[in-house]
């Protein structure tokens, strides 16, 4: 049952909510997450079939994806204030149904040239942008719920729906082997849109968050120069009047807020330092600080995704008791210990894969913990500006991390070392500054009518 039950002014009381639409809301998001996981994963694995489809080098395909990865941050960005003014529900409904459009574009864009592959690429960055809205959306509904069990572990549910990444990852590798024989690189696309689609569609049904309903009628009403009343539906839901009406980028870096933005976005930016070396490098960095050689890559996939899905539900149930803030700091201090461990080993394959994997479980997992986290630290008025803002800090610190990495080994020195520097250390680093976080995330994603709840760190 909800706990939007209060009848307000004029009789005006939010849409009520039932755990069943909550249950029906939380399937969406993981299918919607797992697609757009896919479609991103998808575009990495068949660049070079694409490149080569069309005669561009290995270096005008680098150009692609870096140009991709900056235009796609950009758009991540730009969709948190429109989750903000047009509501959490659309907010789905536009990633997932946008990144499944970009999918189908992607089929006949190269032909277009490489600045409207880019370009539809850069669009198709709503699809990274889902994990933002995913929170936002989920973490207000899990509140706004009156149910004993979720309440306890609404964190680790959560990281249920966060562990689509790992599974669209290795959706996207088994039918990229099944379909790439039998329909091309083409096919792959327009393939990988038909779900997506499906979803956008679905998630018309869903119900908008009574916490953005509340907002929205205070909003309303003092456009309509009613401020007595406004006032009133913000007393009876015991929301902060002036916070709802401080919207936009701006509002990140004001109040109580400033301090959750400079934290968070810059854990998850020194953060990414690690996602570039040790995640989307990984191999890379085995082959080149230890006389080891992975001749099965697809089995070091599977074991990555495993050990990251792992991650995502063990943080995810560890932050429900121990905190989010605790448990994302921890977490990513032992990733940095060993990556580090993992890259002055003895050349033991036994104990370099356990020490990569414990690695990749302490880096990966706490992000089921932080996203959640993340939106417990803003008003509803700017929750999905906030996060957007902070998800958009990871590509910047991966970008950042290549130019480091890049600058150490064209100055003669080793992956060891680069990796140390730009992968291990700020790994551990950034769990340092997780902790100058508010223990207790200091905005309420509750807008209750008999009590305020406060949410769990």
């Amino acid at each position: 049952m909800s706990i939007f039950k209060k009848i307000s002014v004029n009789g005006w009381q939010p849409q009520q909510l039932t755990i069943r639409d909550v249950k029906f809301a939380t399937w969406i998001a993981f299918f919607a997450w797992v697609f757009a996981v896919y479609d991103f994963i998808l575009f990495g694995t068949l660049l070079p079939e694409i490149g080569g489809h069309f005669g561009w080098s290995e270096v005008e395909q680098a150009e692609i994806a870096t140009w991709v990865a900056v235009g796609g941050a950009v758009i991540a960005l730009a969709i948190g204030p429109l989750v903000d003014r047009l509501g959490r529900r659309m907010g789905i409904v536009v990633t997932v149904g946008g990144a499944a459009l970009c999918s189908l574009l992607t089929a006949i864009g190269g032909a277009w040239g490489k600045g409207a592959l880019t370009a539809i690429r850069s669009v198709a960055g709503l699809g990274y942008a889902e994990q933002t809205v995913n929170a936002t959306y989920l973490s207000e509904l899990y509140t706004a719920i009156d149910d004993p069990k979720l309440n306890k572990r609404k964190g680790f549910v959560y990281s249920l729906v966060q562990g689509g990444w790992p599974v669209g990852a290795l959706v996207a590798s088994a039918l990229t082997a099944i379909l790439m024989p039998i329909i091309g690189w083409q096919g792959s696309f327009i393939f990988a849109a038909l779900p997506s689609l499906v979803i956008a569609v679905m998630a018309l049904k869903l119900k908008e968050t009574p916490q953005f309903q509340v907002q929205k009628k205070i909003q309303q009403l003092r456009a309509e120069g009613n401020d007595k009343d406004a006032r009133q539906v913000a007393s009876d839901y015991q929301v902060s009047y002036e916070e709802q009406h401080r919207s936009g980028l701006a509002a990140a870096f004001r109040g109580p807020s400033l301090r959750a933005t400079l934290v968070l976005g810059g854990a998850v930016l020194i953060n990414w330092f690690a996602i570039q070396i040790f995640s989307v490098l990984g191999t890379t960095v085995i082959t080149k600080t230890h006389d080891v050689s992975f001749n099965n890559s697809l089995l070091i996939l599977i074991l990555s995704n495993l050990v990251g899905y792992c991650g995502y539900l063990a943080h995810g149930w560890l932050g429900d008791r121990f905190g989010r803030r605790n448990t994302i700091a921890v977490g990513w201090m032992l990733g940095g210990v060993a990556f580090a461990g993992m890259l002055y080993c003895p050349d033991n394959f036994a104990t370099i894969v356990a020490l990569y994997s414990i690695g990749l479980f302490f880096l990966i997992g706490p992000y089921a913990a932080a996203l959640f986290f993340i939106s417990e630290s803003f008003p509803t008025a700017i929750r999905a500006t906030a996060g957007a803002l902070i998800g958009a800090m990871g590509p910047v610190g991966a970008i950042i991390a290549g130019v480091g990495t890049t600058s150490v080994l064209s100055s003669g020195g080793h992956w060891q070392d680069a990796a140390l520097w730009f992968g291990a250390v700020p790994c551990f680093i950034s769990g340092i500054i997780m902790l100058f976080a508010r223990a207790g995330a200091h905005h309420s994603t509750t807008v209750n009518s008999a009590a305020t709840t406060q949410p769990q760190a």
